[in-house]
């Protein structure tokens, strides 16, 4: 799995992007006491459900899978002129 440098950006915009996108679907909104980890495994979860993204296989499916999977998705998401996209 390659690491680009703005992975951190843009994990965190797609957690933001994500809490929206199941506020929108209905769900209650994450509590400042659930853990990021958490946070990624709900969002992917529900992506992978809406069919937004494609599952991890099972036995690939941990912290920094869902975490990279997440960043493929914002990042599939942005204009190609957004600074992120470097």
């Amino acid at each position: 799995m390659k690491h680009g440098k703005h992975d951190a950006q843009l994990l965190k915009l797609a957690l933001e992007i994500g809490v929206g996108y199941a506020k929108k679907r209905g769900f209650a909104d994450f509590d400042k006491g659930i853990s990021p980890k958490d946070k990624v495994e709900c969002i992917y979860r529900l992506l992978v459900q809406d069919k937004l993204i494609q599952p991890l296989a099972t036995d690939k499916e941990d912290g920094p899978n869902m975490k990279h999977k997440l960043i493929l998705w914002i990042h599939r998401q942005l204009p190609e002129e957004h600074p992120l996209k470097e």
